[in-house]
């Protein structure tokens, strides 16, 4: 044997195995341990992301360049302002909008313009700059935050953006975030276009009825008042609470009722009350100043929703705090909702039973109501005499006099005239039938003139 060589015996042999299988496992160890150290450094380094993003407080944004991009929804431009690893969390003071007087400090005031701030979420999602919010999200914004009290979310479904609210939504914005007057996402969805950011909101779990702070008032309320006929019935698929009261005792069908309704609006509030009683609502619900939605549906002259709501049972003879029952209400708005056909709802309130006004009263009732010669002749029609005088003539303007002549000459010739048999005989049996005029009628074997001239049709003139 050569000098510096060995003989390779089997126990030689088999140690040199058992160190080449041992650096094997070594090296494996090695290779999954930097394998874990990686992992591990990569969630730290998100964790710290997460966390400096969390923490550290949003930039004041005084660059009209940005500021510029934002309100144009400048793509390109937006690429370049916030390139990967910027922030995203910015606070921007728009210049201009009302006027403020603010304290100077030892007694003196100024005129500054109001200012609301805002973010880079809040300009895009609420001028629908889809792309752009999506270029924010992806930089890492702050989906929730509301410097200005409201979260983009709000931003956005007020301006019925719905791709702008399902982008927030997606990337984890609260569906009930609240804002600083009370306000949840869905209290902001109050116009016919916002039904697709209501819709997006109720999938990702807001709460159907969620209440302001301040009035109480559900998603429903909201609906109900500004007749949303597509988000009534959302919510009510949803399980919205058809009979919640809000801190005025309002239900959504009292809120329905209670609004001003123009004439454009009467048959979209007519179908959002037809939906609140098909889902259970209770017709007989008051407020806090005991006015039923009967008391409000008169008050603001909505004949639809009168007919619906003495179909459903309402009692035409309920009182107020104000001792004032449905007829008071309609009487004191017919000269302003001559438009309306206050007629039809004084029509149905006495077929149904309705309290009369004191005859001592009907000179002051003319003098409002005779712009509508028609309500004038359902009511007078309800009485078998009447006491016609000067004071009857001196209560009605030149100015209707002479466009309703016809009507108001034989109005004042019952002064020297007794009412017409016909006509004490129709007083006779409606006496009789007292607030069942409105069922018995109908069923009577007579011929349709005569169940009309019963039921108080109008004729244009009094006899």
């Amino acid at each position: 044997m050569s000098q510096g060589s060995f003989v390779f015996t089997s126990t030689a042999l088999r140690s040199l195995e058992l160190d080449e299988d041992m650096l094997a496992r070594h090296k494996h160890k090695k290779q999954l341990a930097t394998h874990h150290f990686n992992s591990y450094m990569m969630q730290k380094e998100i964790r710290e992301r997460t966390l400096l993003r969390t923490t550290m407080p949003p930039a004041i944004c005084h660059d009209l360049v940005i500021q510029n991009a934002l309100y144009t929804g400048d793509l390109q431009a937006m690429q370049q302002l916030f390139p990967r690893g910027s922030s995203t969390n910015l606070i921007i003071e728009p210049q201009g909008g009302d006027m403020r007087w603010v304290s100077a400090g030892e007694g003196l005031w100024s005129l500054t313009y109001e200012q609301e701030l805002t973010t880079p979420l809040h300009i895009t999602a609420g001028r629908g700059f889809s792309e752009c919010l999506r270029l924010l999200l992806q930089r890492g914004a702050n989906v929730d935050l509301a410097p200005g009290g409201t979260t983009a979310l709000h931003e956005s479904c007020e301006n019925c953006q719905p791709e702008c609210t399902k982008l927030l939504l997606i990337h984890g914005a609260n569906a009930n975030a609240v804002t600083e007057d009370g306000l949840m996402p869905l209290h902001f969805c109050t116009s016919p276009e916002s039904f697709e950011c209501a819709k997006c909101l109720l999938q990702y779990g807001a709460a159907i009825n969620g209440r302001t702070v301040d009035e109480d008032d559900t998603p429903l309320h909201v609906a109900a008042s500004n007749s949303l006929t597509d988000h009534t019935e959302l919510y009510l698929r949803y399980g919205a609470a058809v009979d919640k009261q809000n801190s005025e005792g309002l239900t959504p069908l009292n809120a329905a009722c209670s609004q001003p309704q123009e004439l454009q609006e009467l048959e979209s509030y007519l179908k959002v009350c037809q939906m609140l009683l098909g889902a259970g609502a209770n017709v007989q619900t008051k407020d806090q100043d005991k006015h039923s939605p009967l008391h409000m549906a008169c008050k603001n002259v909505n004949p639809y929703i009168v007919d619906l709501l003495l179909a459903h049972g309402a009692c035409v003879n309920d009182m107020d705090y104000g001792g004032e029952a449905p007829m008071h209400n309609i009487l004191k708005v017919v000269c302003y909702k001559v438009s309306h056909h206050p007629e039809r709802i004084v029509r149905a309130l006495l077929n149904h039973g309705s309290i009369r006004v004191w005859p001592g009263a009907l000179p002051m009732v003319l003098k409002h109501c005779s712009g509508s010669p028609r309500t004038i002749e359902v009511l007078l029609n309800a009485y078998s005499s009447l006491k016609v005088n000067d004071t009857w003539v001196e209560a009605v303007s030149p100015e209707v006099l002479k466009e309703h002549k016809e009507f108001y000459d034989s109005v004042f010739s019952l002064e020297r005239n007794p009412r017409s048999l016909q006509h004490l005989a129709r007083c006779r049996i409606r006496s009789f039938l007292e607030h069942r005029v409105h069922k018995v009628v109908p069923e009577l074997d007579l011929p349709t003139f005569i169940k009309n001239y019963l039921l108080l049709e109008y004729r244009d003139y009094v006899h």
